[in-house]
């Protein structure tokens, strides 16, 4: 194994260890069993700083220790404890969190106040598809009509928009001082003209 898998399978695993740590933190907020978390800010800087194949594995790392009743979820509950209550929809919507915000933070431009924007607009994304998959299971797991399952995420917003900012910034920072770590954007016509030359 090379040097460059070595360290890629040290940050997947590193960011994964780092997500499940931020779940010792959880506040909870209203009736719903739903709590204000550190995790989300994780996954965000997962993806930002590691591109979208390395924060999405490091997302998928976080909840499959989960499986094996490992305690990795907010309050240090295993990933298998939670499934059946009414957050499975949101912990669905962190997998896919994490692949969309490394998606497009991998596409951002190097220029410091660009690749900030990019990352905050990344993040909030990402906050919007865990309130998506979040209110589809309110809704099949509490018999919640569909206003109420998307109300249920109005305490949440300022906070999750403030982890987001928080995350764009030590993102952006820590890209600037590492400014390897994060995938340049694929350029087809590069690997087209590669492809090209080794057929010759």
């Amino acid at each position: 194994m090379n040097n460059s898998k070595v360290l890629d399978l040290t940050l997947i695993a590193a960011f994964a260890a780092l997500i499940i740590v931020l779940g010792g933190i959880a506040i909870p907020v209203g009736g719903f069993g739903v709590p204000i978390v550190l995790q989300n800010m994780g996954i965000a800087l997962a993806g930002m700083i590691l591109g979208v194949k390395r924060g999405g594995l490091a997302t998928t790392l976080f909840l499959a220790v989960g499986l094996v009743n490992i305690p990795n979820m907010a309050g240090w509950k295993p990933l298998l404890a939670a499934l059946p209550g009414p957050t499975i929809g949101y912990i669905f919507g962190y997998l896919v969190t994490g692949f969309v915000v490394g998606a497009i933070a991998q596409a951002a431009p190097r220029a410091k106040s660009a690749r900030f924007g990019v990352f905050v607009c990344a993040g909030l994304v990402g906050v919007a598809i865990q309130y998506f998959f979040g209110s589809l299971g309110l809704m099949w797991r509490l018999d919640m009509a569909s206003a109420d399952a998307f109300a249920a995420n109005l305490p949440f917003i300022v906070g999750d928009v403030i982890k987001v900012v928080v995350a764009a910034l030590i993102a952006t920072a820590v890209l600037q001082a590492f400014p390897d770590l994060l995938p340049d954007r694929i350029d087809r016509q590069q690997l087209r003209a590669q492809a090209k030359t080794a057929q010759d």
